[in-house]
């Protein structure tokens, strides 16, 4: 690893405990706590957990809503040498419970708001609960931060969405936040006054960018509970929020609201989740809103490429250009099978590589080894780059749905579909929706003999194994076999287009 990337890097929270104590870090339902509040409640709940014997690089599992809570135990658990691992609060006990025996956790940190749900994930999996409303996450003998962390030291575990029927912990260290806060910093600027809202989940790596980005710079998280519209509609025009990070669905319900024009103080709005449809675009430039379009992946910190809101219109559909020290090129197999790097305007698989790609995936060295190869992290998306450079994603990887924001892998809802007694065959797929940006639909054949599917009890098997939102607003019992290619494998984008097009045709 170059010399530059090996340097070690401080505690960012002791760090501005000393330089900006006084500056507001976290804000939450007009609870606001400055460094030097953050760092009194950081100090003792990092100092427990030291004590009881977390080991470098430890998973310590943290079901948490969104809030100053959360933050809390983000940075105590890092602090003392833990691995964050930040769960899905809408997955199930039992996938949580996967989850923390994959990772190998030994405690789980959950909020009152969580409990049972905690509870029953904690006994799945063999694990110790620790109520965060406990009264010795205040009384520990503080722990001070480290001034020397080495930029490899493991800071989280992101579980992505499984292409293969299970999720994927994607290791991600100090040195891969420093370098995504460095590289938008170099972006978007730093102001003293910034105050970035996350309205996003801060167990997605969005929502947890922005909290760690915020520690960094010493400027301040405005974070709520979850999403909603008129809240942060009034968060933006009435309490100087000045970054904001949704999705296209999320910024569309805003404008829904009023006409009315935004402050000048929301400096951007980073917009995740694909391209912006062009009205979207009108209606911001139409309200004084500074749009930059974002492609990013858990694995590599958030933000691989943006587009300026003033190349919105004019490069419209494009993910922009790759971030400061992140390097993105087009590879395509040759003749001889081997790969190569793709014309202009050819589309290959998007592969990355800078100072922001993972380390890995935990207890996975052959998906490791397949992902990230010679320092290039293969994303399975297909894309271009055109004449100038923007970066243009053509399809998202094997198939993956943005619904409401959350990511939905077809194969991890099939195979939960395919444990369902008389399935023979399935296909997930997302269409498009105005209010989601998509909708998951699936299409189920029976097997020969079976007399037929009952819809209704498909429905309760995969709530009973998946969270709410990869439930498929649809099931439809198919008679002909699923179209697959050659090799076998069933062909999503057929499938896909003609729900889409009996969709439009039901409207």
């Amino acid at each position: 690893m170059p010399e530059l990337l090996s340097v070690d890097l401080g505690d960012w929270v002791a760090r501005r405990a000393v330089t900006h104590s006084d500056t507001l870090a976290v804000e939450c339902n007009g609870e606001a706590l400055t460094y030097a509040d953050l760092e009194a409640r950081v100090a003792p709940a990092a100092g427990r957990l030291a004590a009881l014997g977390i080991a470098p690089g430890e998973p310590v599992g943290l079901l948490h809503a969104n809030g100053n809570g959360f933050a809390v135990f983000a940075h105590a658990i890092t602090r003392a040498g833990g691995m964050l691992a930040p769960h899905n609060a809408r997955l199930t006990a039992g996938e949580i419970a996967w989850q923390l025996r994959d990772a190998g956790a030994r405690y789980l940190i959950a909020d009152a708001d969580h409990l049972e749900q905690a509870r029953a994930a904690a006994a799945e999996a063999g694990v110790t609960l620790l109520p965060a409303d406990d009264q010795a996450w205040h009384t520990a003998t503080p722990l001070v931060g480290s001034t020397s962390i080495p930029f490899e030291q493991p800071h989280s575990v992101i579980y992505t969405s499984g292409t293969t029927g299970r999720p994927k912990g994607a290791v991600l260290t100090h040195g891969n936040f420093y370098w995504s806060a460095v590289a938008s910093a170099a972006n978007l600027g730093v102001e003293a006054a910034d105050r970035w809202l996350a309205c996003l989940p801060l167990y997605h790596v969005g929502g947890l960018s922005i909290l760690l980005r915020s520690a960094i710079y010493g400027t301040t998280a405005v974070i709520h509970e979850r999403f909603d519209e008129a809240r942060v509609v009034r968060s933006v025009r009435e309490e100087r929020v000045s970054l904001l990070s949704v999705v296209a669905n999320m910024l569309q319900r805003m404008y829904a609201l009023d006409d009315a024009p935004y402050p000048s103080t929301l400096r951007a709005v980073l917009l995740g989740g694909g391209p912006a449809p062009r009205p979207l675009l009108e209606a911001s430039a139409a309200r004084g809103v500074p749009v930059l379009q974002t492609y990013g992946l858990s694995e590599t910190a958030s933000q691989v490429a943006t587009l300026s809101s003033a190349d919105a219109l004019r490069k419209l559909g494009s993910a922009g250009l790759p971030l400061p020290g992140t390097t993105v090129r087009i590879e395509v197999a040759t003749a001889e099978g081997v790969s190569a790097e793709a014309a202009s305007g050819e589309i290959g698989e998007i592969v990355v590589s800078g100072p922001t790609v993972c380390a890995g995936y935990l207890g996975r060295p052959e998906a490791t080894a397949e992902a990230i190869r010679d320092g290039w992290l293969h994303t399975g998306d297909l894309g271009y780059l055109d004449d100038e450079g923007y970066l243009y994603v053509a399809d998202r990887r094997d198939d993956l749905i943005v619904s409401g924001g959350e990511n939905v892998y077809p194969a991890e809802v099939e195979s939960a579909l395919l444990a369902f007694a008389g399935v023979e065959e399935c296909a997930v797929v997302g269409i498009p929706d105005e209010r989601w940006g998509a909708l998951v639909v699936a299409v189920v054949v029976p097997a020969a003999g079976t007399g037929g599917l009952d819809v209704a009890a498909i429905d309760a098997h995969l709530r009973a194994r998946l969270a709410a939102y990869k439930v498929p607003r649809r099931i439809e019992v198919g008679t002909d076999a699923l179209p697959r290619t050659a090799s076998g494998k069933v062909q999503r984008h057929l499938v896909r287009a003609r729900l889409t097009e009996d969709h439009h045709a039901s409207d």
